[in-house]
């Protein structure tokens, strides 16, 4: 008997609807913003026809409005899950753009000093135990077919490196996970043979915005990140 191939695809968030730039993480209250629920639409237009069988969600509003247009092509409930959750992180609430620097402020340097763990949020191993849990759930549920799981930049990302076996050092503006892309792990049974990643909605994104270790949608230039 053959061994079935699987795909698992990681699927960021949309643009998010956050007019002072603040650095949401796991706030409740935060939701896609217009240009965010046209990303989620492009990319539940172009994926709807590949075989997918299973939809997880982490249970920010964020992430469920941007699995909502797959669901309701593919007619799948999104599966809520916690281990998929955006990372935690001491910086939350605060802002991060041109005009107010957060970390031009010296009472947050204390929390830089690791940038290996790193030591201003939930430990980078921490984020890939968890989501690596719940890829391995979903894809056994989807065994031989296609999985969707919609995630957030951070875990999305340090999952990537821990999977082409990279460093979790990096720059947040370095992240090759913008806005609605897919980061998509193939499984030959068990064994994950290949990494790609691309960007359905990626002529949708503002030039500036691509970059951006979090979304600020509807902010003015100075309070982007």
């Amino acid at each position: 008997m053959s061994t079935p191939d699987t795909i698992v695809h990681l699927l960021r968030h949309g643009e998010v609807h956050n007019p002072e730039g603040v650095l949401y993480g796991r706030r409740d209250g935060f939701h896609l913003s217009d240009l965010g629920n046209r990303m989620a639409q492009k990319v539940a237009d172009t994926i709807k026809d590949r075989d997918i069988v299973h939809l997880v969600s982490s249970p920010l509003e964020r992430a469920q409005e941007t699995a909502a247009p797959l669901a309701l092509a593919r007619g799948l409930t999104p599966v809520l899950d916690e281990r998929v959750l955006e990372s935690t992180n001491k910086f939350e609430g605060m802002t991060f753009g041109k005009g107010r620097n957060s970390l031009k402020n010296p009472s947050t340097w204390r929390h830089l000093w690791n940038p290996f763990k790193p030591s201003w949020g939930e430990p980078y191993d921490q984020v890939v135990a968890r989501m690596m849990a719940a890829v391995r759930d979903a894809r056994e549920a989807a065994a031989g077919h296609e999985a969707v799981v919609v995630s957030h930049q951070l875990p999305i990302w340090i999952t990537r490196l821990a999977a082409e076996k990279r460093s979790y050092l990096h720059h947040p503006k370095n992240r090759q996970c913008t806005l609605c892309s897919l980061t998509s792990l193939h499984f030959v049974g068990d064994r994950l043979t290949q990494v790609a990643y691309s960007e359905p909605a990626g002529d949708l994104i503002p030039v500036g915005d691509k970059g951006a270790p979090f979304s600020a949608g509807n902010a003015p230039e100075e309070k982007r990140p």
